[in-house]
């Protein structure tokens, strides 16, 4: 009891022993005294909390009070009390503990109840729970009784003094609940309890809210197992089965108090939210520990999962139907998705959809909960995509096999569900439908019943779906077979009613509309600018209109002419020269498919915009608000702060789902749909052609154009300082899954893609070198993320802008950004180097812990051999020069020091870590903070060694055992640097501006050929020590180095248009190391195989014809052939010809040359019946070289060009053209070699050139040669470079009788000189290609044409009217003699003797147009001619056909504006038409009875013309019919 003042009894008994003296005589009588005043005054309630309070040790005084303990104390009262009243001591200190706690809890300054003490009762308790354990120690306390009184109060008691005796061991909450006379009174207590307290703990101090979590723990413990006991354990716990059932319906209650709590968080009730999240604390599976079984753990977490999914299912499947778009991940509760994601960390991913399977085949559920879950598990689960599938395949085969309509619906909706989190998490509604029902082999495809049940399934969704389902189910429906196509109609015809209901026409469909996107329906002008760049794709790629963009201007005439006209036809600034789009607007314009009015006002409207650009050039970017802006960057800016977070990067993936919401509010319509886009179109980015403007721009979805690039640097820039920041806490391998998930989220923005890779080829092609250390250091990083997440990239098309579109093949993403970095001067060496080494450093980091398998298929091959190639082009030690070693090691953290020498840092990872990647020793590889590549290298310093010594190549296998390397080599191959890899990077280097001088460039070439790839095995991408193979690779490279259309810029595009001259030196090398090797022995009749001409000859026939048009076919083949040419000239001559055995002579063998140059090379002469001056003179020196293994050189010669008359006469009418210049040097090399007179055939050569000059000149007789064309080639040559035409003509008159084939042949070199003047006027000839005229302008043929042209000197160039008036005297000449000559103008083979050789050595383009020679003649035919040629009106047909078949092909080129005098193509064949009209009625029956086989090809191209040779042939006919029923 307490005294005035609050002092306790023994103090005032004390004071007054000192005030006064004791009235009692003795000890016994003072202690009866005070025996009679307690019994008179006692409170044992009180007295129960005076004696716990005065048993703590501490009192103020400091002293241990005398006498008895307060223990023996309290329990001497109670037993006296007890036995007084007759009750048991246990009884009374029980009913005393609850009457204490009921005043203790009662006693609260707050009205209404709640669940946490104040202070002062918390002290008071405590003092009691101090007093009770001492009386349960002595057992003078009964706790059942306690238990019992307690439910007995007026009033439930306070939360935490129930948790205090639970916590002080003495009366457990399971205990107390088993005693409770009514269960359902218990839950009711406990849960307003648990309710309040939730709601008090974000009110109260931080010291009372780890109180309140203190509680909360162990009451949900003591919940957890009670509540989910196993059934053996339950089944001994008899007593405990009320305790379950009141432990399971708390958690029922506060589970349902919590998801009424979802449904009211839109409704801005901040504190009740707040309270249920705190409640959410009971689902942490750390809690629980050791302290409950994992079984238990799991069955309360599927219970709660289970009551979760199936919760209050009000809503049906229509309603689900219409509003699951607002259930997505970022739509959905934070609430619910927090305690999804606590609820699933119990159970792998399989486990959890096993879990959601189970729940849908067995309970009626709530869809916005079993949604929003599939939802959580898509995003936060990466093996959720797979395993979703695998259960939709499930339900569908359930489905099908059962016609189940609830299956299906389920599917469909699951399906739904994940493609609303974009394509990055699951792949799109639109791309599942097509694969689950597309094609005959989807589920519904085994009998008509299958097919009637998935219509009538998708007829009775109708009434409920969004526009996008819809049109997904027509621009995409199901595979019906045919006769069944009218059951397929019949839901189309509904399906677009339906969407007449919504207000959605179908004329506005898009021609590629591919609806995936979950949003509204995209709109029309969106839908329209998308169908303009697909339709553009295809018609670059096929030059034809597509047949979609055809059938919409016929059957879709609304949106043809509303949306996407308009679309097409957009204002812009028009290029110069005709681009992609243009010439798909003059296609449609030509088709009539374009008004002729709507035409002319864009053509007005695309000046006008010119007009304003030059007034005012610059433009603003498009407006966006600056809200979404901000929200995304803040975003970002939280998400940055989890990566550098351990504890929290499983928050990582649900940041990033509101990260992709808040980025495709930025981007605003454009993007709302992203994931509608087909993943097989591919991603456009423009780059500049030289001398544009260097800043890249992306081929923009529709939309993209109005994405603002700071959206982009946003990204890039949080993904840098989120790298950054990482960094400086952890290596890569350690920084959690927060960079690959954000790549992959924008890889997911399909319409964001362009944009992207677009800004990343600005910063690393363009401004590369500029870059610091810490841009380039993020870039490298980024770029491997986009490797790794390349399954999400389509195809990369990086268009260099030219005139005229070439279509390219689509890259890998992996493949575009290695094609960013271009190794050609200095400053990009020393980028790509810098680049690279940072790349190599973060991928072997990240992904050291992976398995060698994940590993080779994580790493881009570009990237391995990129620096392969620079590392030893760059480092001498790499090469295996000794020189003296950096002794420390390389860092992750000195990557980003500007400081850092790279040169050391690539050496590191070329010695270390890459060298252990291609061996496939992943425990090598890079880990922890410091990439300690030279110390971990130790344990190969075997070898290390092995390498030094014996293998000069660190990268081949030379030293592995065998049995390995078998089982590896496919996996290492793949990326090591082949030869020819080599050379095409080795190829685009800009010598000029090399990092290396022309002597160490030299080196660096000798050490790479001749140690690193001539001696390595071809598997690992060398040459076998196989120098003809080298040879093949370096020819092969300089030829697809050349014919590439790659992107040049600045100086190096001049330097691109010529051949390397030092990689050329190294090839010369070779060849000539090639001469070097044995002879063939006498009697081997076997001629040595010439590799050369052979692989030219295979670059030419083995060429598969891609999808670009037939002149960029033939462009392509005039190039190859001139740098086949121009190889040739670099190449020694004495490689033209080989040398064989013939019995046992040695003998010059031409044949592969003379093959080449009958098949190839004369179609690329000037003339059109003689090779270049360069050729023809190189094939000579090289005769005369080769001639020196033959025992007589004379003879070999002589054979060797009898044999051209026969097998190569081009060979002879090029020397007979060009000897003037020839002479000089044949007869100074012949001299210089052997010394004696000239060879008989070239002696013969040059006395007809001679024969024919004294002709010309003097007057004296020209003897005709065996054969007459080659004198008539040198008089022909003779007349062009000595004579106006005058004097020529006086020498035709001169020719003696015997000179009619003589005439015959002057007159076809003539006419082919007329061809050469026709197909490139007012060139030279013998110096300018004939393909060079395809061009409008020289800078333009120049560009293409990487052999200097020069001038021969010798030869005026030809004009097309002089050698039509030369010809014209010649065929005079002819006709006057009577001589036949049309047969000349029949095929090679069809043509007599006397002319096959000279048909046979044009051409094959001079071929094809004699037509246009030979009615370029008419004029010179007299009507004589009719009557003494049989064969002249078939001759003339077949001439006319040819030259309509010509201008349908489009061979003949149209009229130069620069030669008035040449006759246009139509005018030339209305001319030949009418000569034939004209002299069809005067030809003889023999001639018309030779026509009947053209009869039908001219039908065909000219009725009116086969009408009349009919008419006329009829007598004909009729008369042979006559004379042969005469002899009978």
């Amino acid at each position: 009891m307490a005294g005035a003042g609050g002092r306790s009894w023994r103090d005032l008994l004390a004071g007054r022993a000192r005030k006064r003296r004791s009235p009692f005589g003795s000890a016994a009588e003072l202690q009866g005294a005070a025996l009679r005043l307690l019994d008179q005054h006692q409170n044992l309630a009180e007295l129960l909390l005076e004696v716990g309070d005065s048993a703590k040790p501490g009192v103020q005084d400091g002293a241990e009070p005398r006498g008895v303990s307060p223990e023996s104390f309290i329990v001497s009262v109670l037993q006296e009390q007890a036995s007084k009243l007759g009750v048991p001591t246990a009884t009374l200190a029980a009913k005393n503990a609850v009457a204490n706690v009921e005043r203790i809890c009662q006693d609260s300054a707050s009205p209404s109840q709640v669940p946490l003490l104040n202070s002062d009762q918390r002290k008071r308790l405590t003092c009691l729970l101090q007093t009770v354990k001492d009386l349960l120690a002595n057992n003078m306390f009964c706790r059942s009784l306690f238990c019992q009184e307690m439910w007995k109060m007026k009033e439930p008691p306070v939360l935490e003094a129930v948790w205090h005796l639970h916590r002080g061991d003495i009366v457990g909450l399971a205990e107390l609940l088993d005693r409770s006379p009514a269960g359902p009174a218990a839950v009711e207590w406990l849960c307003s309890s648990l309710c309040g307290l939730c709601e008090q703990a974000g009110d109260i101090s931080c010291g009372d809210t780890e109180l309140a979590q203190g509680i909360l723990s162990d009451f949900a413990i003591v919940f957890l197992q009670h509540g989910f006991e196993q059934a053996v354990e339950l089944g001994r716990k008899v007593e405990f089965q009320k305790v379950a059932y009141i432990c399971r319906a708390v958690l029922q209650r506060m589970l349902a108090w919590v998801l009424d709590a979802v449904g009211k968080e839109k409704q801005e009730d901040v504190s009740m939210v707040q309270a249920a999240r705190f409640w959410l604390n009971v689902f942490n599976v750390s809690l629980y520990g050791s302290v409950a079984p994992p079984d238990s753990l799991r069955q309360f977490f599927r219970h709660t999962l289970t009551e979760v999914l199936t919760y209050n299912p009000a809503l049906k499947v229509s309603d689900a139907i219409q509003m699951q778009k607002e259930w997505s991940f970022t739509r959905t509760s934070p609430l619910l998705t927090a305690l999804y994601r606590k609820l699933l960390v119990a159970f792998s991913v399989k486990e959890s959809i096993c879990q959601l399977q189970q729940v849908l085949e067995s309970h009626e559920v709530n869809w916005q909960h079993v949604l929003s879950c599939v939802s959580t598990l898509v995003v936060c689960q990466a093996e959720a995509e797979q395993l979703f599938k695998d259960l939709l395949s499930h339900l569908l085969l359930k489905a099908f096999g059962n016609y189940d309509m609830e299956n299906m619906i389920t599917a469909f909706l699951i399906a739904r569900q994940a493609a609303l989190e974009g394509p990055a998490v699951f792949m799109p509604y639109s791309e599942w439908f097509k694969a689950s029902f597309g094609s005959a082999g989807g589920y519904h495809g085994s009998s008509k019943k299958s097919l009637v049940f998935l219509l009538e399934f998708l007829s009775e969704l109708v009434p409920f779906e969004a526009a996008p389902y819809l049109k997904v189910h027509i621009m995409f429906p199901p595979f019906v077979p045919s006769k069944h196509r009218s059951l397929l109609l019949e839901y189309i015809t509904l399906a677009k009613t339906r969407l007449a209901d919504l207000k959605v026409a179908i004329e506005d469909m898009g021609l590629y509309e591919d609806l995936s996107a979950p949003e509204e329906a995209v709109q029309p002008q969106a839908q329209a600018l998308r169908d303009v760049e697909k339709a553009l794709q295809i018609f670059e790629n096929t030059r034809k209109i597509p047949t979609s963009v055809i059938e919409a201007s016929i059957f879709r005439r609304p949106y043809y002419t509303s949306w996407f006209l308009p679309a097409l036809l957009r204002p812009r600034v028009l290029p110069k020269a005709p681009d992609g789009r243009m010439a798909f607007i003059d296609s449609l314009k030509r088709a009539d498919k374009i008004p002729s009015s709507l035409y002319s006002t864009y053509l007005q409207a695309c000046h006008a915009m010119k007009e304003k650009v030059l007034q005012d050039d610059s433009k603003a970017e498009p407006s966006h608000a600056k809200e979404p802006f901000e929200q995304l960057k803040a975003e970002l800016a939280v998400l940055r702060t989890l990566a550098v977070q351990q504890a929290q990067w499983e928050e990582v993936a649900a940041q990033l789902a509101v990260v992709s919401d808040r980025l495709r509010r930025v981007l605003g319509d454009s993007s709302e749909d992203s994931e509608a886009a087909p993943f097989s179109s591919p991603v456009r980015v423009a780059m500049p052609a030289p001398g544009l403007a260097a800043c890249p721009q992306s081929v923009p979805a529709p939309g993209l154009a109005a994405c603002p690039q700071s959206v982009v640097d946003l990204l890039l820039t949080s993904f840098c300082q989120t790298l950054l920041a990482a960094s400086s806490f952890n290596p890569p391998d350690r920084q959690g899954p927060c960079l690959s998930l954000l790549v992959k989220m924008m890889c997911g923005h399909r319409n964001l893609l362009p944009a992207l890779l677009g800004r990343l080829c600005q910063l690393i092609y363009h401004q590369g070198p500029s870059l610091g250390a810490a841009h380039i250091l993020g870039l490298a990083a980024f770029v491997i993320h986009l490797s790794e997440c390349r399954a999400l990239i389509p195809g990369v098309e990086a268009n260099s802008g030219a005139s005229q579109a070439v279509p390219g093949k689509a890259l890998s993403v992996s493949e575009y950004w290695s094609s960013l970095l271009l190794c050609r001067t200095e400053e990009s060496f020393a980028f790509c180097l810098r680049f690279c080494t940072a790349a190599a450093a973060y991928l072997m980091c990240k992904f050291s812990s992976c398995s060698h398998e994940d590993f080779c298929a994580l790493v881009p091959p570009g990237l391995i051999k990129k620096l392969q190639y620079l590392v030893p082009r760059l480092s001498l030690e790499a090469r295996g020069v000794l020189c003296e070693e950096a002794k420390s090691a390389l860092s992750w953290s000195s990557l980003s020091c500007p400081s850092l020498n790279y040169r050391r840092a690539s050496l590191c990872l070329w010695r270390s870590a890459l060298c252990s990647f291609l061996i496939g020793d992943q425990k090598l590889l890079v880990r922890a903070e410091c990439l300690k590549f030279l110390e971990r290298l130790g344990k190969l310093q075997k070898l290390r060694n092995c390498r030094a010594k014996a293998c000069p190549s660190p990268w081949l296998p030379a030293v592995l055992p065998g049995k390995w390397w078998r089982g590896k080599q496919l996996e290492i191959l793949a990326f090591l640097l082949s030869f020819r890899e080599w050379l095409l990077m080795e190829l685009e280097v800009c010598p000029e501006k090399d990092i290396l001088s022309a002597s160490e460039r030299q080196d660096f070439h000798h050490w790479a050929i001749y140690q690193r790839y001539l001696p390595a095995p071809s598997a690992a991408g060398g040459c076998d020590g196989d120098l003809e193979k080298a040879c093949a690779v370096i020819l092969n490279a300089i030829l697809d180095s050349s014919q590439s259309f790659r992107l040049d810029l600045g100086a190096c595009a001049q330097s691109r248009t010529s051949l390397s001259p030092e990689i050329l030196c190294r090839l010369q090398e070779l060849v000539l190391e090639l001469r070097c090797r044995p002879k063939l022995l006498p009697g081997c009749s076997a001629a040595q195989r010439h590799f050369l001409f052979e692989l030219l000859q295979g670059r030419l026939t083995g060429r598969d014809p891609e999808h670009g048009s037939a002149l960029g076919e033939q462009l392509w083949r005039q190039q190859e052939l001139l740098l086949h040419s121009r190889i040739l000239l670099g190449l020694p001559a004495s490689t033209l010809v080989t040398t064989c055995w013939k019995g046992n002579k040695a003998v010059l063998d031409c044949d592969s040359f003379f093959c080449f140059v009958n098949s190839e090379l004369k179609n690329v002469s000037s003339r059109g019946y003689a090779l270049s001056y360069g050729i023809t003179a190189h094939f000579f020196r090289g005769l005369l070289n080769a001639s020196l293994d033959c025992e007589d050189a004379a003879e070999g010669v002589n054979q060797a060009l009898a044999t051209c008359q026969t097998k190569c006469p081009v060979v002879l009418l090029s020397a007979a053209l060009w000897w003037p210049r020839l002479e000089a040097a044949l007869c100074s090399q012949w001299k210089r070699l052997f010394g004696a007179p000239l060879a008989e055939e070239l002696a013969r050569l040059r006395g007809w050139h001679s024969s024919a000059s004294r002709f010309l000149c003097s007057g004296a007789a020209l003897p005709v040669s065996d054969p007459p064309w080659l004198s008539a080639a040198f008089l022909h040559g003779a007349i062009l470079q000595q004579s106006p035409r005058g004097r020529g003509t006086e020498a035709l008159e001169r020719l003696g009788t015997d000179a009619e084939q003589l005439l015959v042949a002057l007159l076809f070199f003539s006419l082919l000189d007329l061809i050469s003047a026709r197909i490139a006027p007012k060139l030279c000839p013998l110096s300018v290609e004939p393909w060079l005229a395809w061009f409008g302008e020289e800078g333009t043929a120049s560009l293409w044409c990487p052999i200097p042209l020069g001038n021969p000197g010798c030869q005026e160039g030809v004009d097309f009217q002089t050698s039509l008036e030369w010809s014209l005297q010649i065929l005079q000449c002819l006709q006057g003699r009577g001589t036949s000559w049309p047969l000349l103008f029949h095929s090679a083979e069809g043509a007599p003797g006397r002319f096959r050789v000279l048909r046979s050595a044009a051409s094959q383009r001079h071929t094809r147009l004699l037509p246009l020679a030979f009615y370029s003649l008419t004029p010179s035919f007299q009507q004589e001619l009719l009557q003494q040629e049989p064969a002249f009106l078939s001759v003339a047909l077949q001439m006319y056909i040819q030259l309509l078949q010509l201008f349908v092909e489009g061979e003949v080129l149209p009229q130069s504006d620069r030669d008035p005098t040449e006759h246009d193509p139509l005018e030339l064949i209305s001319a030949a038409r009418q000569f034939l009209l004209g002299a069809i009625p005067h030809c003889p029956a023999q001639s018309l009875g030779n026509i009947q086989p053209l009869l039908s090809t001219c039908e065909e191209l000219d009725p009116e013309l086969a009408a009349t040779l009919l008419h006329f042939s009829r007598p004909a006919v009729d008369m042979e019919l006559e004379e042969e029923l005469e002899l009978f």
